[in-house]
């Protein structure tokens, strides 16, 4: 009777474990997707804030541009290059946020 009932209780412990060795698998696959989502979401974040850096300083260029006075052909010419600069920016920006 007693070599039955310890026999019961190893098969019971024997279940219990294979059940905490299988979720402690599961967990650690989801820990580790969460880690692989966590850095994609953190590379995320990096390229917006480079985003949004650029457009201020595009925002600050063009500040700059519009107040310059036109009176003088040479300050026509800074303008167009500077919008040039602005497009080139902007298709770069475009590029990264791919």
């Amino acid at each position: 009777m007693d070599q039955e009932l310890l026999k019961s209780n190893l098969g019971g412990l024997e279940r219990k474990i294979l059940v905490l060795v299988n979720e402690h698998k599961t967990l650690k696959e989801e820990i580790k997707g969460l880690k692989t989502e966590n850095q994609a979401l953190k590379s995320a974040i990096k390229a917006r804030d480079e985003q949004i850096h650029g457009f201020h300083n595009q925002l600050k260029i063009t500040k700059i541009v519009d107040n310059i006075n036109p009176e003088d052909g040479s300050v026509l010419e800074l303008k167009k290059k500077v919008d040039e600069y602005i497009r080139e920016i902007d298709k770069c920006i475009a590029h990264l946020s791919r």
